[in-house]
């Protein structure tokens, strides 16, 4: 049985570039050096280091606006009593002055607000590992049977479009059936 062969020619001397590699696109011709990957574990290599970066960027993000939310949310000027809203809010929180909070408030959030940034890095590494993978070995294998190289450029706007991808999938959509 014969076997077809549809891999692109890799050009003679040819060493994998550096990451990043990008280039600019925009200039004359003589200016701008394109850098191509013509291996499957090269454009995988390039999908998941772009996709860890993107996705650990995307979620620190998130925590730190997060932590930025709880840590100016208890900052809220105390309710007067003499108001109904006030005594409402004194009557849930217990005796005068008890806020609920056991540990000393500011010093109480700080033991847990530093933990926010971590899982969340956690999980975004997690998330682009396994996401950097499928997507790279597919890239890879696609552009190589299709016998193409693949331009630097290509993980990399793939790393964003799974994160874009992720950032939609976080909400629920509810149709009007």
């Amino acid at each position: 049985m014969a076997s077809h062969n549809t891999t692109t020619e890799v050009p003679y001397g040819y060493i994998t570039p550096g990451f990043p590699s990008l280039y600019w696109l925009i200039g004359p011709p003589n200016v701008v050096q394109p850098s191509y990957l013509y291996h499957i574990h090269d454009v995988w290599r390039f999908t998941l280091f772009w996709t860890i970066i993107i996705f650990e960027a995307a979620h620190l993000a998130v925590a730190l606006y997060a932590v930025v939310i709880v840590w100016w949310g208890g900052r809220r000027p105390a309710l007067k009593v003499g108001t109904v809203r006030g005594a409402r809010e004194q009557g849930k929180r217990g005796k005068e002055g008890d806020t609920g909070e056991k540990d000393g408030g500011a010093v109480g959030k700080l033991k847990v607000l530093w933990m926010v940034p971590v899982v969340y890095g956690v999980i975004a590494g997690l998330e682009a590992v396994l996401a950097g993978s499928v997507v790279g070995l597919m890239l890879g294998a696609v552009y190589n049977s299709g016998g193409f190289k693949v331009s630097t450029w290509i993980p990399f706007v793939w790393s964003l479009i799974s994160v874009l991808v992720l950032i939609l999938s976080s909400f629920s959509i509810q149709g009007g059936l």
